[in-house]
């Protein structure tokens, strides 16, 4: 009997472990539970070692985004743009975008990880700043299609787009150094 239960535990706490790069949980579920929480509740802050690998994640994730972006707008401005490096720069973007929403739970901000630039609006402001992660979602999927069908315009104007909902954010959501 006691070596069943020790099995049984050791086999959760390896399952445990093999979800921590799976994607965020839905949002009506606790991101360390995966239980649903009370309709209209709060989530709950994540443990401090969850939110150090959700900041890594992050980070990693918005200079990617940056990177590619820069890839992105030095083809446009090129005379003849790289229509297969903007394809595969626009995937990344979409990739990660899908991502984003679940980078900020409620114990990601300065209080804990005092290098983030993440303000503390987001948590204040959490309904306004989950629209402006949906507006840059959509933007990016937006400009992933364009970027599929090859047509430098469209690009070019989707990726304009894209650029407005990073600023929307930034604007309000990131702050400009990182924090002493």
């Amino acid at each position: 009997m006691r070596k069943s239960l020790l099995i049984a535990v050791a086999t959760v706490s390896l399952l445990g472990a093999c979800r921590q790069g799976e994607e965020a949980p839905a949002k009506n579920e606790t991101a360390e539970t995966n239980t649903p929480a009370a309709p209209g509740a709060p989530a709950a802050p994540v443990s401090p070692e969850r939110a150090q690998s959700l900041f890594h994640e992050r980070h990693e994730g918005m200079e990617t985004i940056g990177k590619s972006n820069k890839i992105i707008n030095q083809a446009l401005e090129s005379g003849t743009p790289d229509v297969a490096a903007i394809k595969t720069a626009a995937a990344k973007i979409d990739e990660l975008a899908a991502k984003s929403s679940g980078w900020f739970p409620p114990g990601t901000g300065q209080d804990v990880l005092h290098k983030t630039r993440a303000l503390p609006a987001i948590w204040q402001k959490p309904e306004d700043f989950e629209a402006k992660d949906r507006d840059f979602q959509a933007a990016a999927k937006a400009l992933h299609a364009a970027a599929d069908q090859g047509d430098a315009n469209a690009i070019k104007a989707r990726f304009d787009e894209l650029g407005k909902t990073c600023k929307a954010c930034h604007d309000n959501y990131r702050a400009e150094k990182h924090p002493q």
